[in-house]
């Protein structure tokens, strides 16, 4: 019994660190300004598990279920988005990896030009395109197979890549440019950089992380009767963040946009040269229980063709693991 005591002690370091990494709707990949959260590439035991349930509040002059945010001068749009998911940690190649499956559901109205060029207003709602992920470790420590792993564990300097794929079978409707699906392939490749500053210890962590990603998309071939050629977006994500407690933590985000050039019928329109700026609560509830508040907001955003975008996220994600789990109800006897 005095060991079972002495594994549930050091497992208090998991607190915060799993469900952080399975939070996968607090990122939401695809949507939401495709903003990665803090400390998401944070890595725990193998085996872990997570379901998230998170609603986002957003409004600006894009699409916010569109990750290619394709900017419509002077259009107001509003949404609130919902998100569904599951994700799982595991090994391969001895090296820390994750699998996760998301669902975007929500609401999009707003005033939006029509390619000929006639302003309308729309509302749609519906289910987004399902999106797959997957993450893997490339440079850091070893996957954390057992308790001696987790005790052990620090990232120091880690290096994951990563793949996104949005599948287009969410709701569309070719007669209008506004939709919840998009009608297209499109899809991420990323390289996570977490860099640990100073010691590792719940209370006490600190770190540095940034995402440099490409975004890629296929053709939407009956946009509004139209061919939506989309160019690669260039994306940069990065995060300070901090310790305040064992249970609460903040991190000051910010990410910049590249790229992503529009044609429509072989007129061309604006690419993206913006930034953004955000900050991120987070606090651990119980063991299997996490809460976030993230508020994220263009800056450079005063032309027209800027980018504008205002996006406010809740999260409340559960997430477990059979080893501790099982140590708990140990404990408990």
């Amino acid at each position: 019994m005095n060991i079972v005591r002495g594994w549930m002690n050091q497992l208090a370091c998991l607190r915060g660190v799993g469900l952080t990494l399975l939070a996968v709707g607090v990122f939401c990949p695809l949507t939401a300004m495709s903003q990665v959260p803090p400390r998401f590439y944070w890595k725990t035991l193998s085996g872990a598990s997570a379901v998230p349930l998170i609603v986002t509040s957003m409004s600006g002059n894009t699409n916010p279920f569109d990750a290619a945010h394709t900017v419509t001068p002077g259009a107001d749009f509003e949404g609130t988005l919902a998100l569904a998911g599951y994700a799982r940690t595991f090994t391969l190649f001895d090296r820390a990896a994750m699998g996760a499956v998301l669902l975007p559901m929500g609401r999009i109205s707003g005033d939006v030009i029509t390619p000929g060029g006639e302003p309308v207003s729309q509302s749609v709602s519906g289910f987004g395109d399902p999106t797959v992920e997957f993450n893997l470790n490339l440079i850091g420590p070893k996957a954390q197979k057992n308790i001696p792993d987790v005790i052990r564990y620090q990232p120091g300097f880690s290096l994951d890549v990563l793949a996104d794929l949005a599948i287009p079978i969410g709701e569309y409707d070719s007669s209008q440019p506004l939709n919840v699906g998009q009608n297209r392939w499109y899809g991420r490749i990323g390289f996570p950089i977490v860099w640990q500053l100073g010691a590792w210890v719940p209370g006490r962590r600190t770190t540095l992380e940034f995402l440099p990603a490409v975004w890629l998309f296929g053709d939407n071939t009956d946009y509004v009767g139209k061919t939506l050629e989309t160019d690669p977006l260039y994306q940069i994500d990065a995060h300070l963040t901090r310790d305040f407690t064992e249970h609460l933590w903040g991190s000051l985000d910010a990410a910049w946009y590249n790229g992503g050039e529009a044609t429509v019928d072989g007129v061309k329109g604006e690419e993206l040269d913006n930034y953004g700026f955000g900050l991120t609560l987070g606090y651990q509830i119980n063991d299997n229980l996490g809460l976030t508040f993230s508020y994220k907001s263009t800056a450079s955003d005063n032309a027209p063709d800027d980018l504008q975008m205002d996006v406010f996220m809740i999260s409340l994600v559960s997430g477990w693991h059979p080893i501790i789990e099982g140590s708990k109800r140990l404990k408990s006897e």
